[in-house]
């Protein structure tokens, strides 16, 4: 996989660029038309953390010819993203590094706490290039519903990180959004009518912190927006001294708006949900309800060499090795001045079509 990966990555560069290599990995259908062709069934589990995984071990053992760097990956390994990023930017020289790592922080914290959809985010790639370009491809779970759903970012496309900053969100092909009864009602701060929600968040983050949590204890008494499937919340079902010291965090912040209010360290789920429940109730200005995955599209190349649960047919080793030989050797070629076989692929590719 860390092979024909590579190779697959370092062919597109070659043809279209770095650039390229970004929007097709913030591409849902591109980027799982690439995992099935690495040898997963359509719908397989692992295919967005094992693919990740494969071309960011492809671009350590390729180095900057890969053309992309990539940073995190699955669960603790994700919180290494910044420290990587920095690295690479040194190495690389990249003046924005700051820039990247400020979009690899939002982006996971925008898509575990501002988007409240059942799904706890686990893993978290952020690739790039040496000009500045970049992506997001991360995954969240409901493990109890025992499904999973991934998040895709582009960075020249976010002209907003709280306001529609998805290039697109999508549940694992072929089976139904993850929500089920008794979930909490989804919470999404970043659709564009929560505009109002997200400003009145901030707003309630400003005032005096005793108000704030005079109001989150009378709250945490009896029934509220957000109860679970019994009727009442408690104040057993909320812990108070914990978001005390968050919400004084966040009033010391003073956030002049949401963006800002949601980078305060400490500030997670549980705090984005009390205060955008708090600035319905002041401010009437509701959160949305809207679930950001919207329109799915199927990738079928799971033809190319089979996938790993046996579907449609086990990986056919051979036919594998021999398309991870003529790539590297197509790559090889092309960036000596041979452009023969890039050209033959190319030709192939318009027949298939």
């Amino acid at each position: 996989m860390k092979a024909l990966g590579g190779a697959v990555i370092m062919a597109v560069v070659d043809a279209h660029g770095g650039e390229e290599v970004i929007r097709r990995l913030a591409d849902p259908w591109w980027f799982q038309a690439f995992g099935c062709a690495l040898g997963f069934d359509w719908h397989s589990s692992g295919l967005t953390t094992v693919t990740c995984g494969a071309v960011k071990e492809a671009a350590r053992a390729f180095g900057d010819d890969l053309g992309v760097c990539v940073a995190g990956g699955k669960g603790g390994t994700s919180r290494k993203a910044p420290a990587e990023i920095a690295a690479a930017a040194d190495r690389l020289g990249i003046a924005a590094g700051d820039r990247l790592i400020y979009a690899s922080r939002t982006a996971a914290k925008v898509d575990s706490a501002a988007v409240q959809d059942g799904f706890q985010v686990y893993h978290h790639s952020f690739f790039f290039t040496a000009g500045g370009s970049w992506c997001v491809v991360q995954q969240g779970m409901n493990d109890a519903a025992g499904l999973a759903r991934r998040y895709h970012w582009l960075g020249e496309s976010v002209d907003d990180f709280v306001c529609e900053p998805h290039n697109a969100v999508s549940d694992l092909p072929g089976r139904p959004a993850g929500r089920r009864a008794g979930d909490l009602p989804l919470l999404n701060l970043v659709a564009r009518e929560a505009a109002a929600c997200r400003a009145a968040s901030a707003a309630v983050a400003r005032e005096d912190p005793s108000r704030t949590l005079r109001e989150l204890a009378r709250l945490a008494e009896g029934p509220t927006l957000f109860a679970p499937a019994r009727h009442a919340l408690g104040a057993s079902d909320v812990n108070l001294p914990r978001l005390r010291r968050i919400v004084r965090a966040a009033h010391d912040a003073h956030p002049a708006d949401f963006e800002t209010l949601l980078g305060v360290r400490g500030v997670g789920p549980a705090t984005v949900r009390a205060m955008a429940l708090l600035a319905e109730l002041i401010h009437r200005a509701p959160p949305s309800r809207r679930d950001p995955a919207a329109g799915r599209r199927y990738a079928d190349y799971a033809h190319a060499h089979g996938g790993k649960d046996g579907h449609p047919f086990p990986v056919d080793r051979a036919t594998y090795d021999r398309s991870i030989a003529a790539l590297t050797d197509a790559v090889r070629r092309a960036r000596l001045g041979r452009t023969d076989k890039a050209e033959a692929l190319r030709r192939l590719a318009r027949l298939g079509g």
